[in-house]
């Protein structure tokens, strides 16, 4: 028997999804090579305008003092400057940069189509399959030029 590398006491329990929504269910979007910048978030199934697209996504949003953050060094600053927004001098961010889920890949357009309403972003207009999803990053940060 080959072994995972796992030993039985890190193993997470199977859980067996009977009537349950699968992983799946309702996922509308995947990361994919951005034209408009490295790695960006794309419709990988039509969404409806108003639609919240990560309706089902529980991660909270941490907030970290500026302070805390410049005392960093510059790689770990610049994990905050490239994916966090900045509210009332703070930084939103992951709860763990390992653990980032797709609505932290969003690239930026002045003509997007997504809105921000705090954590949550929602379709503008429908969007198709394979459309990349963007948002005004000015709409959910204050100093937009270091999102």
């Amino acid at each position: 028997m080959e072994s995972s590398g796992l030993g039985a006491d890190s193993m997470k329990q199977s859980v067996i999804l009977e009537d349950k929504k699968l992983p799946h269910s309702d996922v509308y979007t995947r990361l994919g090579c951005s034209q408009i910048h490295g790695v960006g978030v794309f419709a990988i199934r039509d969404i409806p305008a108003n639609m919240n697209i990560f309706g089902d996504d529980p991660d909270e949003v941490f907030l970290v003092d500026k302070s805390v953050v410049e005392a960093q060094d510059e790689e770990i600053r610049k994990l905050y400057y490239d994916f966090c927004a900045i509210e009332d001098g703070r930084y939103c961010c992951p709860e763990s940069f390992n653990r980032m889920t797709v609505f932290w890949y969003f690239n930026e357009s002045k003509s997007p189509n997504t809105r921000s309403n705090g954590h949550e972003f929602y379709a503008l207009r429908d969007i198709k399959k394979g459309e990349e999803l963007t948002v005004d990053y000015s709409t959910f940060s204050e100093e937009a030029e270091n999102v």
